[in-house]
């Protein structure tokens, strides 16, 4: 079952590899805020590290530890860009916009190196990023297309791969080429939202742990109540994306929750090397395979998807069937960590960003792409607060309709969905 009222981090390696984890204290009592802010990962932490550098009095609600959801729990990897593809965005909002989106993606990879420096966050940042092909008929389509992104859209600039130099790349004979987008990368999320949070503490910000907000209050001012006491604030920014508890009904409506899960082996002997560049990998597969080498040689793979309030009853075997597709060889490596996590998708696969009352904000719906962009929407989110909107707007304008069916019928509905594009990956 999803923790939805656990209080420890899940039993990650991320949570085992990093260090001291600070303690925040519950609500208790009544307080009054310029901004009240729910959820402790990286939007929320984004946003009151911005807020509190402003000078605003800020008071952040997490229900249960700092990071403890996706955000503490993800593939740590860094993809530039949009989730759309640039000529998606720009066939339905057109090229000006989708222009936009990329420029705006750009600073979301800037901010977040700037951030990672200027604070001297401890992380685990390296470079580089591998799409995988898993099918042949598949390959020249993607070589096309990555120089066309490359040539019009001036991301990358990817580097083909052919099957022999993927091989070689991976340490797996699995994929037929691919491309190498040096602009990529991955961290230690955890550390990273630890991280965040450090430099939000320091700046002023309130952080409170273990502190579930159980009602809102709207009008002229808004006011969260908890089991412990509550906070009034001019400013609201709902920044719980997958796991927001009923909390707000059109934004669950629009916000589908899915489950991902990721294993850890233990370290793998020195020589065997299945990525000796260090880099990221992910695949085309439309339930995608994401994986990387960790600092003490573990390889941590994430594959395999389910909707609703459920997890597997034996992640570790979940995960570990979906590895040997690609790494046969680890079939003897013993796995030392499994987990899962929520994560929040929307209909179009772009952010959700809105000001659905006058005094309240929303950032949501990152859609796997959150590591990257997260912490920048928390970063627009607080600029816009301050009268500053320009890029704030430029997410608000999209379209982000609700699934169909709202929250009753979303669940059946993209499991359908999801069904069939597994199917297409398995033929």
């Amino acid at each position: 079952m999803p923790e939805f009222g656990g209080a420890d981090h899940a039993p990650s390696w991320y949570a085992a590899s990093a260090g001291a984890i600070p303690s925040h204290p519950p609500l208790i009592g009544d307080v009054a805020a310029d901004v009240a802010i729910i959820g402790g990962g990286f939007a929320g932490l984004g946003a009151a590290l911005r807020l509190a550098e402003r000078g605003r009095k800020v008071v952040l609600l997490e229900a249960n530890k700092i990071g403890w959801g996706a955000s503490g729990r993800n593939g740590g990897q860094i993809h530039p860009g949009q989730r759309r593809d640039p000529d998606w965005m720009a066939e339905r909002l057109g090229e000006d916009a989708a222009r936009e989106l990329l420029r705006l993606a750009d600073f979301a990879r800037e901010h977040q190196r700037e951030l990672i420096a200027r604070h001297d966050i401890d992380c685990d940042l390296c470079d580089g990023l591998i799409e995988a092909v898993h099918r042949k008929r598949d390959l020249d389509h993607v070589y096309r297309h990555g120089e066309h992104l490359t040539k019009k859209w001036g991301l990358g600039p990817y580097q083909p791969l052919d099957a022999a130099q993927i091989a070689a790349k991976l340490g797996t004979d699995a994929y037929f080429g691919g491309l190498v987008d040096p602009t990529g990368g991955h961290l230690h999320p955890l550390k990273y939202a630890l991280g965040l949070a450090r430099a939000a503490v320091q700046a002023g910000a309130i952080l409170h742990e273990q502190s579930r907000v159980l009602s809102i209050d709207h009008g002229d001012k808004v006011r969260l109540k908890t089991k412990g006491g509550s906070v009034t604030a001019d400013l609201l920014l709902m920044a719980g994306n997958g796991y927001l508890n009923s909390l707000d009904a059109d934004l669950e409506s629009r916000i589908l929750p899915l489950n991902n899960f990721v294993l850890a082996t233990e370290p793998l002997p020195e020589g065997l090397d299945l990525i000796p560049g260090n880099e990221a990998a992910a695949d085309t597969r439309n339930v995608v395979y994401y994986w990387r080498m960790t600092p003490d040689r573990r390889l941590l793979f994430g594959g395999g998807e389910t909707f609703g309030t459920t997890f597997p009853a034996d992640i570790k075997a979940f995960v570990r069937r979906h590895m040997l597709k690609i790494y046969p060889q680890l079939k003897e490596t013993g796995i030392t960590h499994a987990w899962g996590g929520t994560l929040g998708i929307t209909v179009n696969r772009l952010p959700y960003l809105a000001r659905p009352k006058p005094n309240v904000f929303v950032t949501a719906g990152f859609s796997g792409q959150g590591v990257m962009m997260a912490p920048f929407a928390g970063h627009l989110a607080a600029e816009a607060m301050a009268g500053l909107s320009e890029g704030f707007d430029a997410f608000s304008r999209l379209p982000c309709p609700p699934f169909p069916g709202g929250k009753l019928l979303r669940l059946p509905t993209q499991v359908a969905a999801m069904t069939f594009f597994a199917l297409l990956d398995r033929l």
